[in-house]
């Protein structure tokens, strides 16, 4: 029987989640995390299948929650299932070792079919996804490439019109320390302020 852990701060989607993939007759036990600890105590203490992950979690995000299980279980295979769209974290998600990314509009069934490919070892991405990837091996690559993924999240926020306080609050952090990596950004981007950083994210289709 398959062991699926899910880890998502919201209660209602943990619960749907875990209707359909019980329905399932060969998945045996489902699991449920809301934070990171809890992700990392019942990695720890379980053996499991497959994890599925969203990566809007409060604190330390998925990304980095991410970073931290392909680190210490690297055949634990992750599939990131999240509100966002493939154009936003897709690409990063893969590159920090997810076997998959999906949004949460998808399908029932596609979703099985995706943890069902993960877990014998393959990778799931939509065919949109594969597209655009086979398109990146051809291009240049991208500014926002050489930011951390924490540098990628501020400047999504950024972006999308949030201001320090307002990310700070969002994740976790110190205003400083957001000032901090608005910074860095507007270096490595070579950029002079945030007009600059949302025209490039509106080009690139990093924010709607």
């Amino acid at each position: 029987m398959l062991k699926i852990l899910v880890v998502d701060d919201h209660p209602v989607v943990r619960r749907g989640l875990k209707q359909i993939l019980t329905e399932e007759a060969d998945i045996g036990v489902v699991g449920e995390a809301q934070k990171s600890s809890e992700v990392f105590d019942l990695v720890r203490t379980h053996d499991w299948d497959a994890v599925v992950l969203d990566i809007a979690m409060p604190g330390r995000g998925g990304l980095d929650i991410l970073k931290e299980l392909k680190r210490e279980h690297p055949q634990l295979p992750v599939l990131v299932l999240s509100m966002y769209p493939e154009d936003q974290f897709a690409v990063r998600a893969l590159k920090e070792g997810a076997a998959g990314y999906m949004n949460k509009e998808c399908a029932p069934d596609e979703l099985i079919g995706a943890i069902r490919k993960i877990i014998r070892g393959g990778k799931y991405v939509s065919p949109a996804l594969a597209e655009k990837l086979a398109f990146m091996m051809d291009s240049q690559t991208p500014l926002h490439d050489s930011l951390s993924t924490r540098e990628y999240q501020v400047l999504l926020m950024l972006a999308s019109g949030k201001t320090l306080s307002e990310i700070a609050e969002e994740m976790s952090l110190s205003i400083k320390t957001i000032a901090t990596y608005r910074a860095r950004i507007l270096e490595k981007m070579k950029m002079k302020n945030n007009a600059e950083l949302i025209r490039y994210a509106i080009k690139h289709n990093l924010v709607q």
